[in-house]
């Protein structure tokens, strides 16, 4: 279900991102930023990963640029943060393809991520609530687009969903 669907370029897109995340943040909020910085496209969740832990956000954020959670350590990295965290309110965030009409909206929702869903792959969920930066459209015959993707708009996806977080708490 979206709480919140926005455009990047939208003026106030931080103040609805902020009103949706005020309700859902609370004292067992936990980050899960999703992604790796070897596909630009993908970079989104280890930016605001390192974003937040860069500005002394006041929870716990896992998934950065010096440790990514990616295909790769997912299955490890979700089993340690959910011991770390047995009561967490898992907030997810990942990069995503969508339809055309749709790159550049960040989507907040209520449920988890799927991640590599867009590129073929079946990993485990993750997030009571999630975000979502759709990148780039989906191309059933190029499954991994994400590397069309320009750097510029990954981090103002980034900036924009970090400000977001930080004003939210």
């Amino acid at each position: 279900m979206y709480l919140a669907k926005v455009n990047y370029n939208k003026e106030n897109v931080v103040e609805i991102l902020c009103s949706v995340l005020r309700d859902i943040i609370n004292d067992n909020t936990v980050v899960v930023c999703i992604g790796t910085d070897r596909a630009i496209g993908d970079a989104l969740g280890p930016l605001v990963g390192t974003m937040l832990k860069n500005s002394d956000f006041n929870f716990p954020v896992y998934g950065t640029l010096d440790n990514p959670i990616h295909a790769l350590n997912i299955y490890e990295s979700i089993e340690h943060i959910k011991k770390a965290h047995p009561n967490g309110n898992f907030l997810a965030i990942d990069a995503c393809l969508g339809a055309k009409n749709n790159i550049g909206n960040i989507q907040v929702r209520e449920g988890p991520i799927l991640p590599g869903k867009g590129v073929g792959k079946k990993l485990p969920q993750i997030g009571n609530y999630s975000i979502v930066g759709i990148v780039d459209k989906i191309d059933e015959n190029n499954r991994f687009s994400f590397n069309n993707v320009r750097l510029s708009f990954i981090l103002e996806l980034a900036e924009l969903i970090s400000l977001s977080l930080l004003l939210s708490t």
